[in-house]
């Protein structure tokens, strides 16, 4: 066998691969026709979903067997020697020296070219098939694909309608109707129903897609019926209450309605019920307020500004249409408190359904100084009924000047000297140098702040007695000698204890640096270590304060002097003192004389006992059951049970309004026995199963009774039951 012959075989193996993986694919791609085409058939373009759907199926099962056989024309010689190789080993793995020419082979491959070409001609001889695939996959495929087809053929499209319906028209359905009298009697061509919302939701009027109503609270709904005779009777049934008559057109037949609770509706048309259906209703939620800043309780410190940033989210369904912030101002203490309310508008322009707010309310504008306190809540009203108001908010300024006492009215006798006010007023007077600036002069702006530096070194000094500072000493980086009369001198009349000047052999002398004549600076016994701690920091501000006022930086001494007020505030409520709290102790009362010794011959039972029955609810749910239960064994019934499963059914109705889709499905299977029984049809077995669920979880739970049990389960156990049934 040449090498042209070799060729040929592996071309011929080749076209053989590829036509087998052909019909495979085209079999898959079948499967994938044929349902889009039963779907075109069935429906013939009527549904655009359906239509779409088939289509895309045909032409994503064309483009599939097209990119297969694309890749199928990469398949090369090449790839076939290789696969032939891993196929047969006897092929010794040189079916590729089947495709060089001779020339550029050396002695021994040529002869190893015509050794495989032999055994290739072996195993794949001529006019036979040399490729086989395992079609099993692509067979069941179709033959699922074969199968759906002819289901969507034969299955009668009126099963499919309810799911696919177009928003073109509305489909009633009436179960009670007879099919022999159907095409002859009075029925619905045409129905529409419209929503009209109301005004404050700021909606359109639009037509509901399907007979099972969402509608807005406070909606008008409008049905428009036409029927291809006139009806004798059409009315619409809401709640399985009184009918409501539908007025009569030229040719149709219309009714509207306004909802503000859900509801079931069913149309009578001469005498034949239709199906249940649901009318929802949206309810107008009320303004959702959510306030980020600030907190439920802010309280402003001293050398804080006096402002409180205020951020807040208001949302509603369909609109806002007022928000504003109450605030109260409370001034002044006891019964001396008067209260000043403002109202504020939190700049809402026209109606919106989602606004931010971010204000900054500045205290001082609302009258607030130290001590007062600030209560506010906001509110908002939406385009309807609903109000919605936040929670209280408190915002209190800090007041140094009130001295914080305890619950109990024994405690608390707290002597403070009326110069504690002194710093405050300080700062008072540095911060009205500091507004008036601009209005006075350089000299006067120098000489003003300088004697403010006097008052804080005359309240230093002040403070310092508290410390054993008889002078000014080394607080802070200028201490020293005060000017004026605030030094010490030989002659003041104290005691100073000047050894020096003394005679060296006075006893006196030797005994001064062992005696303690005054309150030395640092060693001061008036108050605790702690208490002394912070006091000591006070005048250490005081000083830096001094130091700027001084050097005509006023604003630079604020701060000092508000944390050497806060200092001075908590030594304040450091140095309280406290009574011990007295009060009266009642005598023991002695229990094991007294107890159980009453006279009870003046004490009798109740001559008059009243027992009450609850009465039977839901009596018809309860027949209904039972004639379930019947049905199970018997599976007879007559034209009376009708009547029976419709007052069964009004009470499954009246119980339904509150959740009217979750008992839907078993009304309109009600509905659908009801009709069977009419017909004198068997009944329908699934729609028993689900009315009967639906009854059962009607029904309230059963009261739980004591039950008899002669069940003993140890001899101990049997004599504990006999010792209790002898008492």
């Amino acid at each position: 066998m040449d090498q042209e012959q070799s060729i040929q075989t592996l071309q011929r193996i080749r076209r053989q691969y590829l036509q087998a993986k052909t019909w495979l694919y085209a079999q898959q791609s079948s499967a994938a026709v044929a349902v889009g085409g039963a779907i075109l058939f069935k429906w013939k373009f009527e549904v655009p979903l359906l239509t779409a759907t088939a289509v895309t199926m045909m032409v994503g099962a064309v483009l599939y067997l097209a990119l297969r056989w694309k890749s199928l024309q990469r398949i090369s010689l090449k790839q076939v020697a290789e696969h032939l190789n891993r196929q047969y080993p006897q092929l010794e793995d040189s079916t590729a020296l089947l495709l060089r020419p001779a020339a550029e082979l050396n002695l021994l491959e040529r002869l190893q070219q015509q050794k495989i070409a032999e055994r290739l001609q072996a195993l794949h001889p001529d006019k036979k098939k040399a490729f086989r695939l395992k079609p099993t996959a692509s067979r069941v495929a179709l033959a699922v694909g074969l199968a759906l087809a002819l289901l969507i053929v034969y299955v009668p499209a009126a099963s499919f309608a309810p799911a696919f319906n177009t928003n073109d028209e509305l489909l009633i359905e009436f179960p009670d109707v007879p099919a022999a009298v159907a095409d002859t009697a009075v029925s619905i061509e045409e129905i529409e129903i419209t929503v009209t919302p109301p005004a404050y939701t700021g909606k359109k009027a639009y037509k509901a897609e399907q007979p099972n109503l969402r509608v807005e609270q406070g909606a008008t709904v409008t049905w428009h019926i036409s029927t291809n005779k006139p009806a004798e009777k059409l009315s619409l049934v809401l709640n399985e209450q009184t009918p409501l008559p539908l007025r009569q057109l030229k040719e149709s037949y219309t009714i509207a309605r306004t909802f503000t609770e859900p509801a079931l509706y069913h149309l009578n048309l001469n005498g034949q019920k239709s199906a249940y259906y649901t009318l929802e209703i949206i309810p107008d939620e009320a303004p959702l307020i959510q306030i980020s800043k600030p907190k439920q309780y802010t309280e402003i410190l001293f050398g804080e500004p006096q402002r409180v940033s205020l951020q807040v989210q208001l949302s509603d369904d369909y609109g806002i249409r007022e928000a504003n912030l109450i605030a109260t101002v409370a001034k002044g203490t006891g019964e001396a408190v008067k209260f000043r309310e403002e109202k504020m508008s939190l700049g809402l322009n026209g109606t919106k359904r989602s606004l931010q707010v971010n204000q900054t309310l500045d205290l001082k504008k609302l009258g607030m100084t130290y001590g007062d306190e600030l209560y506010f809540y906001l509110q908002a009203w939406d385009n309807h009924q609903g109000y919605t108001r936040s929670e209280t908010y408190f915002v209190q300024i800090e007041d140094t000047t009130i001295v914080e006492s305890s619950f109990d009215m024994s405690m608390g006798v707290n002597p403070v000297p009326e110069y504690f006010r002194s710093q405050r007023q300080i700062i008072i007077d540095t911060e009205k140098l500091l507004a008036e600036q601009k209005s006075i002069s350089k000299t006067t702006f120098d000489e003003r702040s300088n004697n403010t530096g006097v008052d804080q070194k005359l309240l230093r000094l002040r403070y310092g007695k508290f410390l054993g500072e008889e002078a000014e000493s080394g607080i802070g980086p200028g201490g020293g000698i005060p000017e004026g009369e605030e030094g010490h001198h030989a002659d003041d009349g104290h005691d100073h204890g000047a050894a020096e000047f003394r005679d060296k052999n006075d006893p006196q002398a030797l005994l001064d640096p062992y005696m303690h004549k005054h309150d030395q600076e640092g060693e001061a016994t008036i108050f605790e270590p702690a208490v002394k701690a912070k006091l000591k920091g006070a005048l250490a501000q005081m000083w830096e304060a001094e130091l700027r006022l001084r050097t005509s930086k006023p604003k630079e001494a604020l701060p000092f002097e508000y944390k050497a007020l806060r200092m001075l505030k908590e030594v304040q409520q450091s140095t309280r003192t406290y009574v011990a709290k007295t009060g009266f102790e009642a005598p023991p009362l002695k229990e094991p004389e007294l107890r159980l010794t009453g006279e009870l011959n003046k004490i009798t039972p109740p001559a008059k006992r009243t027992t009450t029955e609850n009465e039977a609810t839901l009596p018809h749910t309860r027949a209904a059951l039972q004639w379930l239960e019947r049905q199970k064994i018997g599976g007879k019934y007559s034209q009376r049970d009708a009547q029976l499963l419709e007052r069964a059914g009004q009470e499954l109705g009246q119980e339904a309004l509150h959740q009217p889709g979750r008992y839907l499905r078993a009304l309109q299977d009600l509905r659908t026995l009801i009709a069977d029984i009419n017909r004198k049809q068997p009944l329908c077995a699934p729609c028993l199963i689900t009315v009967e669920r639906a009854w059962q979880e009607l029904l309230p739970p059963a009261e739980r009774t004591p039950q008899k049990t002669s069940t003993i389960r140890s001899k101990l156990s049997q004599q504990y039951r006999e010792e209790l049934n002898k008492r």
